[in-house]
Parts: structure tokens; C-alpha cells; sequence
């Protein structure tokens, strides 16, 4: 059990984690192509190994933080990522670069899924909602700001400060986790008290808005959310290609191209204050059809009014996709730092398989220009398809 001031500090966390991971792990792909002359191929391979590291590393990094206390766990991945970062700022060579990034992804890997542990642990189906809701709000935000401030930043300051800028906030990050680590053991023990009991009752009748059991709801949403990141990886190594065919530099397609993560944070923002999408299978699945036509927008755009409106949609769907794999995870779940694993988990395996997707596609069909985007909208298709066969098989209604 951690108090609420305990709760607040991981809040800070949070946010310091979703700016500096953003401003490092995003537009390291415009260091790739601006200093190596990574192509689109490279830079989609790339995305698909730091996918494949994040998928196996999270659930690891949520084990670690189960059994072994979640500040722990965070310790370890910002003096990974401090490490890292602060060398790659000073490393030359693609070899080097590549090291960094892969090790960057390992410490990343011991954050998220104990971040989202801590902020859960304890707490009642209201209370949960409530700090899902700020968690949710908070870690977009820092996307969000990441991503509209990352070009400048490299165009003003350099390719190093995306290295040295983060590097510092994860060693802020790892002072405040000592002192939030040291401050938990100080208090006093407090066993929970019993929920009342018409929070009880408001739990079990969200739950039963749907024949479908909840364990197929959690089901659904780690389908979903994964696929949704097979679209995110395979937009954003092609973000820094896309600026070059719409003429914009840096500065503005980190701007522009940031629109998505503000209307993921507006759709957060609702979601908060609005529980009716809980257990209710229809959200999700236009959430998830949402996702997949702006992604077709995004990838395709030959204008920026396009461009803005595809963002739009495409932030909307995949806010309330990885909103339900979140608090599904940590609704039904007791082991709040496995469940965050395997949520975090999901999602490397998304951000895995649509790069190596599309890298695929396009080395197998190079004369197609768009192959790797249409085999990736065809793996979004099979997705839906399988989420509509697990929502109505007769096996699953009550």
C-alpha cells in the first residue's frame, strides 16, 4: 500500500520518463538518416529490434518489480538508460549508436510496467480509475511535448542534445526514486481498508454491461493494443521520409507530426471522466477501426490538412485502445506488476511486428512502392477479424 504523497512523486516520474523517452527513442531515427543515411528499410529494422527487446524485456522488468519491489525495478532502468544515453552522446559509428539504443531499450524496459504497478497498487475500482485516468494523461503529455519540442531541439542544439537532455532527466528520475524508495519504507504500515460497498456493487455492474466475461475483455484489449503499436512503429521510423515528401524540416514536422499525441491525451482526458466505455465491446472495436483508417491516412498523406486530420482520428482510436489494456490489465489482475509486464509486453510485440512487417514487404516486393504499408494494414485487418471472432464465439457468453 503507498500513500497518496508516495503516489504523487511516481507521478513525476512518469512524466520525466515520457519526455525524456520520447525526445530520445523517437527522433533517434532522425540522427539515423541525417548522420548515416539509414533509408526507410534501415530505419524500419531498427524499430523492429528495439520492439522485439521491449516485448521480452518488459515482462521481465514487470517480474523484477513483483518480486523484488517496483522501486527497485525503476532504479535499475533509469541508471540503465543514464548510462547509456550519457555515452551515446559521445559514441561514433553506427555499431555504437545501434549498442546504445538496444541498451537504452533494456533499462526502459524495468520502468513502464512498475510505474503503472505503483500507481495501481491498492487501490478501489473508483480510486483505480481516477489514477489510471492522471497516469494516462500525464505519460501522453510528455509524448505529446516531446515530440512537438524534439526537432528544434536537434535543430538548434544539435544531434547531442537528444542524448545529454534525457540522460540528465533520467538521473533526476533516479534521485527522486531513492528518496520516494526511502520515504515508503519510512511510514508506517497501514493495512487497506475494506472497500465500501457500493463501490463493490459499481464493479460488478460494469462488468455485467456485457454477456462477455471480463478475462475476455482483458483478452480483447491485449489483442487490440499490440496491433495498434504494429501501426504507431511502422508510421513513426517513416515520420522523417513523410517530412521529406511534404517539404517540412524538422522543426515543423515535429510539430505537425505531434498532433496524434495530443488528441491520444484529449481522448485520455474523456475517458477519465467517463466510464461507460468499461466492458462495452463497442467502443473498442470502433476504437480500433478509428486507429486503423488514420493510420492509412497518415502513411498515405500527400498534404498537411490530410496529414492533421488522419493524426486526429488516429490518437483518438489508440486512446481508448491502450486505455482498456491498461485498466483491464490492472482491473482484473491481483499481481499488478506481472499484469503491467505483460500489457508493456504486448506492446513490444506490436512495435516489433509492424516495422519487421513492412520491412518484409517492401524487401520482397520492391517494386511496389506502398507494399509494406499494405502488408501492415493487412495485419490490422486480421486483428479486427480476430477480435470479433473471440468478442462472438458462443463459448465465451454467459
Amino acid at each position: 500500500m503507498y500513500s497518496p504523497r508516495i503516489k504523487r512523486g511516481v507521478f513525476w516520474l512518469e512524466g520525466l520518463n515520457g519526455l525524456s523517452t520520447t525526445w530520445y527513442f523517437f527522433f533517434i531515427f532522425f540522427v539515423f538518416k541525417q548522420q548515416f543515411g539509414f533509408d526507410d528499410k534501415k530505419n524500419l529494422l531498427v524499430a523492429a529490434a528495439t520492439g522485439g527487446v521491449f516485448a521480452v524485456g518488459s515482462i521481465i522488468g514487470g517480474k523484477v518489480g513483483q518480486r523484488k519491489g517496483y522501486f527497485h525495478a525503476l532504479t535499475i532502468g533509469f541508471a540503465i538508460m543514464a548510462t547509456a544515453l550519457f555515452s551515446g552522446a559521445f559514441l561514433r559509428g553506427v555499431t555504437a549508436q545501434l549498442t546504445v539504443l538496444l541498451i537504452g531499450i533494456v533499462g526502459m524496459c524495468f520502468t513502464w510496467a512498475n510505474l503503472e504497478a505503483l500507481v495501481a497498487e491498492g487501490e478501489t475500482p473508483k480510486s483505480l480509475q481516477r489514477n489510471l485516468g492522471i497516469y494516462n494523461l500525464i505519460w501522453s503529455m510528455g509524448n505529446g511535448v516531446g515530440f512537438f519540442t524534439g526537432g528544434a531541439m536537434i535543430e538548434y542544439l544539435g544531434p547531442k542534445s537528444i542524448f545529454l537532455i534525457p540522460a540528465a532527466l533520467q538521473v533526476v528520475q533516479l534521485v527522486l526514486t531513492r528518496w520516494l524508495s526511502r520515504e515508503t519504507r519510512r511510514e508506517k504500515s497501514v493495512p487497506p481498508k475494506p472497500l465500501p460497498q457500493d463501490l463493490h456493487l459499481s464493479s460488478n455492474r460494469e462488468r455485467k454491461r456485457s454477456p462477455v466475461p471480463p478475462t475476455v475483455f482483458l483478452k480483447l484489449a491485449w489483442i487490440a493494443n499490440p496491433f495498434s503499436y504494429v501501426a504507431i512503429n511502422t508510421a513513426l521510423p517513416l515520420i522523417p521520409f513523410l517530412a521529406g515528401r511534404l517539404e517540412l524540416t524538422p522543426t515543423v514536422a515535429g510539430v505537425v507530426c505531434s498532433i496524434w499525441f495530443f488528441a491520444r491525451t484529449l481522448a485520455f482526458g474523456l475517458l477519465w471522466k467517463w466510464d461507460g466505455w468499461h466492458y462495452r465491446y463497442r467502443f473498442l472495436s470502433a476504437a480500433y477501426v478509428a486507429m486503423a483508417a488514420g493510420f492509412a491516412g497518415i502513411v498515405t498523406a500527400d498534404s498537411v490538412a490530410i496529414l492533421i486530420g488522419a493524426q486526429v482520428l488516429f490518437g483518438l482510436g489508440l486512446g481508448l485502445i491502450y486505455y482498456s489494456s491498461l485498466f483491464y490489465s490492472m482491473d482484473v489482475g491481483e499481481t499488478k506488476g506481472d499484469h503491467g509486464g505483460l500489457h508493456e509486453g504486448a506492446i513490444g510485440a506490436g512495435l516489433f511486428a509492424g516495422p519487421a512487417i513492412a520491412f518484409a514487404a517492401m524487401k520482397l516486393w520492391p517494386e511496389n512502392l506502398s507494399a509494406g504499408i499494405e502488408a501492415v494494414f493487412v495485419v490490422l485487418l486480421i486483428g479486427f477479424l480476430w477480435m470479433v471472432y473471440l468478442r462472438f464465439r458462443k463459448s465465451v457468453r454467459t
